[in-house]
């Protein structure tokens, strides 16, 4: 860590917008932090954080979809998916959803939603059906599928913790039947394979630019106060499979949740305390504070540079100078 005499903090105004010009002025002040000279070329110190939406009452997993109209994202506990649209109206997309929760696209831009409710992983199909992708491992249902991210190879891997199936209002509460909470991938010919048993609680998960690091956060805290509370990177090994894990990022409160990542391989990942910034080396760069802990992350807007972030009953965004991966 560098000296703190060198870290500089910068306040931001809220800025005065109506939700029609796309943002409300966050309830209060946001600040964004920097730790670290390089933050600067994450966030422009004229940056202004915007409640985009405030009707939900979990909002999660939010995955840029130009496609199908805009920021998708989930409201677990009101158990619907929503599109939320550039003139701030959103509308569902489905509804009920299954306590929909994390949600990415697949190769083909289609949409991929970890479902807790019916404890599997979908996806949505041109005409608006389901194709179900996974749902049992070893003959036994999932826990309760909870966030997904893309791999360069086409593979679609997803974290499975027991959190739909243990918090109310999230899921239908139920003893897990699988013997650990893993990471999961999907090939693009379907099959499924089991491929980190180690964590806790697997929660947001991620790919480096190159695809040769898997992040994952272990969010077991959020059940154990003694459970780990980290960032765990895994090195993608010649054959597909990850090698032994490492501790990237560690929290002292709070865990982890949601993690997203920009076009030079730093990490966002939503904590407690806003969106904290590591570089590919594992540098906390700094952060970007909500009013409230934020659930997760994704980059979206038309040039890719729009960080949205859900945070309990709202997603707020952030134009910064840093470009979402694949956008």
């Amino acid at each position: 860590m560098r000296d703190p005499g060198r870290r500089a903090v910068l306040t931001m105004g809220a800025a005065a917008l109506t939700l029609a010009t796309f943002g409300r002025s966050a309830a209060s002040a946001p600040v964004v932090a920097a730790r670290d000279p390089r933050f600067y070329a994450v966030a422009d110190p004229g940056a202004r954080l915007r409640e985009v939406y405030r009707d939900g009452r979990w909002c999660e997993g939010p995955c840029w979809a130009p496609a199908l109209g805009g920021l998708v994202f989930s409201d677990v506990r009101r158990n619907r998916l929503c599109v939320l649209r550039d003139d701030g109206t959103a509308d569902p997309l489905r509804d009920p959803s299954d306590n929909a929760n994390g949600n990415v696209l697949d190769a083909q831009g289609r949409l991929v939603t970890c479902e807790h409710r019916t404890r599997r992983v979908v996806r949505r199909e041109a005409d608006g059906s389901l194709a179900v992708l996974a749902d049992r491992f070893e003959d036994k249902p999932l826990n309760a599928p909870n966030d997904a991210a893309l791999a360069p190879d086409g593979a679609i891997w997803f974290t499975d913790p027991v959190f739909g199936i243990r918090q109310p209002d999230e899921g239908l509460q139920a003893e897990p039947e699988q013997a650990a909470r893993r990471v999961y991938r999907i090939d693009p010919t379907g099959r499924l394979d089991a491929m980190v048993d180690t964590l806790d609680q697997p929660n947001g998960i991620a790919f480096s630019p190159d695809g040769r690091t898997l992040y994952v956060a272990d969010a077991g805290a959020g059940l154990n106060p003694e459970g780990p509370r980290e960032i765990v990177a895994f090195p993608i090994q010649a054959d597909g499979r990850p090698g032994e894990g490492y501790r990237f990022a560690e929290l002292t409160s709070g865990v982890p949740d949601g993690l997203a990542m920009d076009t030079t391989g730093r990490l966002y990942a939503a904590c407690e305390d806003g969106v904290r910034v590591y570089d590919p080396d594992g540098t906390w760069l700094g952060r970007i504070a909500t009013p409230g802990p934020a659930a997760n992350v994704a980059f979206g807007g038309k040039d890719g540079r729009r960080l949205f972030v859900a945070s309990g009953s709202s997603i707020h965004a952030i134009d910064l100078e840093a470009r979402g991966l694949g956008l």
